[in-house]
């Protein structure tokens, strides 16, 4: 008689992972657009960001919602999240440096790599770090950056540059205020 194969996680490929590996799918895409961004690029590249973000909000709701939370969309969706943002930021710093400085972006990519690493050290010694609702509001502010600079580029519209500047800060201070919460977090479940 032989070993039985290990059980496959019912279902692994429902709605909302596909959903987690189409932002995924949407980094290249992006990318591609963005690498000479003329208005009609720029265009469709705020298009494509704009749904791969609701794409963010959409696979978690239906996964509670449909009962389908699964152990690699657990994996996949901060994996996508953080490759759309990071991607895009890194693509607006070479298009406009001086409006999306590269020290800035670096904190931030930085920040989520730092977080994702606690995460994981604290899950190994059985911790559980929930999402702190300060992290909401940083992917919030992320989301509003990008798409008021692409969007900028798109129409030529100065104010929606402005807009793009205060919500990188906003996104900046979110990001250290709430990865030094999750530390402080992290701490404070050791003791």
């Amino acid at each position: 008689m032989g070993v039985d194969a290990p059980a496959v996680e019912a279902k692994t490929m429902n709605i909302p992972n596909l959903l987690s590996i189409s932002r995924i799918l949407a980094v290249p895409i992006f990318v591609l657009l963005m690498l000479e961004p003329t208005p009609l690029r720029a265009f469709l590249a705020g298009i494509v960001f704009a749904l791969a973000s609701i794409t963010d909000w959409l696979d978690g709701y239906l996964a509670r919602k449909w009962e389908q939370v699964t152990k690699i969309g657990k994996l996949l969706d901060p994996i996508a999240d953080k490759l759309l943002i990071a991607s895009a930021l890194i693509m607006l710093v070479q298009v406009d440096s001086s409006r999306v400085p590269a020290w800035a972006v670096i904190i931030i990519v930085g920040r989520e790599f730092a977080v994702t690493g606690l995460r994981a050290m604290a899950a190994s010694d059985g911790i559980v770090i929930p999402a702190e609702s300060l992290g909401k509001y940083k992917v919030g502010a992320q989301i509003t950056a990008v798409l008021s600079f692409v969007t900028h580029l798109a129409f030529g519209q100065p104010w929606m540059s402005m807009l793009g500047v205060a919500a990188l800060w906003a996104a900046l201070l979110l990001a250290i205020w709430s990865g030094a919460q999750y530390f402080m977090n992290y701490w404070k479940n050791l003791g």
